[in-house]
């Protein structure tokens, strides 16, 4: 279970989506993010002349996702810097993270790449890096560092990246169930907090519509990372899986674009339009 946290945001430059810092109160760590516009002044930043961990996000033109690429060194200015990461086009912002008291060794942010790396397989997000160096700790420092990547996941959203966000488990008879049918298929969803979740053996139509290009092209990616099971006469949800909204979801559901609000349903018939406005 995620602790409460109080958390000090800091715009170095005053703009939201400018260069900043973010803490946690208690916490021996610090998050940099920023633009890649500010990439001068991110290599300029002294808490990032030492070992961490750092992302670069982009989108992934094919499947219209965030890409991203995880990454550690003893010294992360110089690194964010360097030729082979200047030459990457894909990113558009970064963000870091070290130790306040310089107490990462490079047997921790191994570690912690590592276990990033990993966590991006699990949840099929398209990674630049898909291999961890990984390290082997003593069980003392392993408890650390898995603290250490609590508060890494805590303070990822606030700076703009959700991907890892894992989707919250919910009760498979609760009553909010939602449902969206097509041609004798059906799936199931509910509202979360992000967007609109997905459920684990959901049916999906196999054909495209034909005008629908832009959910053609990204049902075809969920199918090649495996978000989408053909089974045949039908595609079926391997997880669950959080979208970023109803429409998202009845779209793929249905294989071209469709109003979400009118699409889900709960066991009456209600749809969620009629629910939320009610």
């Amino acid at each position: 279970m995620t602790k409460p946290a109080t958390i000090k945001l800091f715009l170095v430059t005053g703009q939201p989506d400018g260069l900043r810092t973010a803490e946690i109160s208690n916490w021996s760590g610090i998050a940099v993010a920023g633009p890649r516009s500010d990439l001068t002044a991110l290599k300029a930043r002294q808490e990032l002349k030492s070992p961490g961990l750092y992302f670069l996000i982009g989108e992934d033109e094919a499947s219209d996702s965030t890409r991203i690429y995880i990454g550690e060194s003893e010294n992360v200015a110089k690194r964010l810097g360097g030729r082979d990461h200047t030459g990457k086009e894909f990113w558009v912002s970064a963000i870091c993270f070290v130790s306040k008291d310089n107490n990462l060794t490079k047997g921790h942010i191994n570690y912690l790449e590592g276990q990033l790396i990993k966590r991006a397989k699990e949840l099929k997000i398209p990674a630049e890096n898909g291999q961890g160096s990984g390290s082997s700790l003593p069980e003392s420092d392993i408890a650390d560092m898995d603290e250490f990547l609590a508060k890494i996941y805590q303070l990822l959203p606030i700076l703009g990246l959700r991907v890892f966000e894992v989707p919250e488990k919910v009760n498979p008879d609760a009553d909010d169930w939602l449902y969206c049918s097509i041609k004798g298929l059906q799936a199931k969803g509910r509202r979360t907090a992000n967007g609109f979740l997905v459920a684990a053996g959901s049916q999906a139509v196999k054909a495209h519509r034909p005008s629908s290009k832009r959910w053609a092209k990204k049902r075809e990616t969920m199918v090649d990372n495996g978000e989408l099971i053909d089974r045949g006469e039908y595609l079926e949800f391997s997880r669950d899986l959080e979208l970023t909204s109803p429409s998202t979801a009845g779209s793929i559901v249905r294989g071209g674009s469709t109003n979400g609000l009118k699409a889900w349903k709960n066991k009456a018939g209600i749809t969620l339009k009629q629910i939320e406005s009610e």
